[in-house]
């Protein structure tokens, strides 16, 4: 996944559709909006920033998992098998990105890429309903798919890299990549 972070306004139409699309309980949320201000004025500069699970490829939430319930899908999709949860907290404990919480029904809940959607051929909810057109979602491995297109030519950052987790949502950081 991408977050456009020039385009995103924190308007939180994102974080809406997932309560929605994902039938998230009150209180709690698979993704979140973040406003990130740096600098000292008058040169401060802000971003705002969609954040969820970050599907990693090294997921310290898998291997910290005594049950198996936290596992990495085919395609890389890290989810959790809710039957298979004691709700230990072992995985919220290991994410870097505080990306999980405990469901009132007892299990660890987060962001799945809404996965149901992704097998019928549709876009996560998050992004189909993006007013501004600031998330994109598609296959990395494909060259040319429009998020390997646009981390090609745009600059663009993760977070939290220095913990080796190697996390699969990505954000765009400015307009065109110079060469």
């Amino acid at each position: 996944m991408i977050v456009d972070t020039t385009l995103c306004v924190g308007c939180q139409a994102c974080v809406l559709a997932c309560k929605a699309e994902n039938d998230v309980p009150d209180g709690y949320c698979r993704d979140w909006i973040v406003e990130e201000v740096r600098g000292e004025f008058p040169g401060l500069q802000a971003e705002i920033r969609s954040e969820r699970c970050n599907h990693c490829s090294h997921p310290p939430c898998v291997t910290a998992c005594p049950t198996g319930a936290s596992h990495v899908n085919e395609g890389g999709t890290i989810l959790v098998t809710h039957d298979k949860c004691t709700g230990c907290k072992a995985c919220i404990s290991a994410c870097p990105y505080d990306a999980r919480f405990v469901h009132p029904n007892g299990y660890v809940d987060k962001c799945t890429f809404c996965l149901h959607r992704v097998q019928r051929g549709q876009l996560p909810a998050c992004v189909e309903v993006c007013p501004t057109s600031c998330l994109h979602f598609g296959n990395l491995e494909d060259p040319a798919s429009d998020v390997a297109r646009l981390l090609r030519t745009r600059p663009w950052k993760v977070n939290q890299p220095e913990t080796g987790c190697e996390p699969n949502v990505f954000f765009l950081t400015g307009r065109e990549r110079h060469a």
